[in-house]
C-alpha cells in the first residue's frame, strides 16, 4: 500500500536533517493483467481493415464533388465492413469455445465480405467512372475477404442424443449468463483499478468453468440454475454498486470488502462445479458396476 510522503520539504517534514529519508514503494500486481488472455484471431488483418478506409480521406477532399462523395461513401462502407468482420470473428470465437451454442443470428463476416466488395467497387468507380472494372475489382475484393476470414458458423452446435429443445434451453441460459458477465466486466472498468479488473477476470473464468460443465452434461442444469441466475446477477449488481462507490471515494475498506466478496463467490462457484464433476463420476461408477453385475449373471460367474 502507498504511504504518506514525509520528506524534508513536505508540510510535515522531519525536523532532524540527518535522519534518513523514507522510501515509498508500491506493491506489484500479484497476477499479471494479461495472464489467461489470448490474442484475438486475425488481429493484424482486422487492424488493417480499419486503417484502409482512413486512407481515402487523404485524397477525397482534393477531388471534384461527385468523386469526393463516391470516395467517402466507399470509405464509410469499408469501415462498416471492418466493424462487422470484427464482431463476426468474436462471435465465431465464442461459438467455438462452447460445446452447446446456436449459430449467430446475423452472418457478420459474410455481410462484411459483401460490404468490402461494395466499398472497393465504389472507390474504383469514383476514380475511373467505369462500371465494369468496378464490379470486377469489387467481386475480387469480396472473394479475398471471404477467403481471409472464412464463413460464419451456419449450423447450431449441440450434443449427440440431446433433445433440440433441451439444447436451445441450455444455449439460451448460457447466453444470458454471458451477458451478465459482460455487464460485470463493463462495471468494474469504471473503478479504474487494473488489479480489480484482473481479479474479476479470474472470477469470470471460474464461472465459465461451470458453463462448460453444464454444456457437457445437460442434467446438471437444474442444479446450476440458481448459480447461473440469481447468484450471478447478484455478483453483477454488487460490482455495479462497488464501482460507483469506489470511483467516488477510493475507500480501501470498501475495496477489501469487495475482494473478499469475490473470493467467497469464486469459492462457491468452484465447489458447485466440483460437486457436479463428483456426481458425474459417481453416476459413471454406478452404471459400470450395474453393467458388470449383469454380465456376471449372464455368464454365471460371480466375482468375490
Amino acid at each position: 500500500m502507498s504511504k504518506r510522503y514525509g520528506g524534508d520539504f513536505s508540510p510535515e517534514g522531519r525536523r532532524d536533517p540527518a535522519a534518513p529519508r523514507e522510501r515509498v514503494t508500491a506493491e506489484r500486481l500479484e497476477v499479471p493483467s494479461f495472464r489467461g488472455r489470448k490474442p484475438m484471431r486475425h488481429g493484424a488483418k482486422l487492424n488493417i481493415l480499419f486503417l484502409l478506409p482512413l486512407l481515402t480521406l487523404l485524397t477525397a477532399f482534393v477531388q471534384p464533388v461527385a468523386a469526393m462523395a463516391t470516395d467517402l461513401a466507399g470509405g464509410a462502407t469499408l469501415m462498416l465492413a471492418a466493424w462487422l468482420t470484427r464482431d463476426g470473428v468474436r462471435a465465431e470465437d465464442a461459438f467455438n469455445e462452447r460445446k452447446v451454442a446456436r449459430r449467430p443470428a446475423i452472418p457478420r463476416k459474410i455481410f462484411g465480405s459483401v460490404l468490402t466488395g461494395l466499398g472497393v467497387g465504389l472507390l474504383v468507380y469514383g476514380g475511373q467512372w467505369a462500371l465494369a472494372p468496378a464490379i470486377v475489382v469489387g467481386v475480387i475484393a469480396a472473394a479475398l475477404h471471404l477467403g481471409a476470414f472464412g464463413l460464419d458458423p451456419m449450423a447450431d452446435k449441440g450434443l449427440e442424443g440431446v433433445d433440440r429443445l433441451e439444447t436451445d434451453r441450455i444455449a439460451r441460459k448460457i447466453e444470458e449468463a454471458e451477458k451478465v458477465l459482460t455487464q460485470m466486466t463493463d462495471a468494474i472498468r469504471r473503478a479504474r483499478d487494473r488489479e480489480l479488473e484482473t481479479r474479476v477476470g479470474a472470477f469470470e473464468d471460474t464461472v465459465r468453468g461451470l458453463f462448460r460443465q453444464v454444456e457437457a452434461d445437460p442434467r446438471d442444469l437444474p442444479a446450476a440454475r440458481r448459480y447461473l441466475g440469481v447468484y450471478l446477477q447478484g455478483a453483477r449488481d454488487a460490482t455495479v454498486q462497488f464501482a460507483d462507490l469506489y470511483a467516488r471515494n477510493r475507500d480501501a475498506q470498501v475495496r477489501a470488502d469487495y475482494v473478499a466478496f469475490l473470493d467467497d463467490m469464486e469459492t462457491n462457484f468452484a465447489k458447485r462445479t466440483s460437486a457436479m464433476l463428483t456426481d458425474d463420476r459417481t453416476n459413471f461408477d454406478i452404471e459400470t458396476e450395474v453393467l458388470r453385475d449383469r454380465l456376471n449373471r449372464e455368464n454365471l460367474h460371480i466375482e468375490g
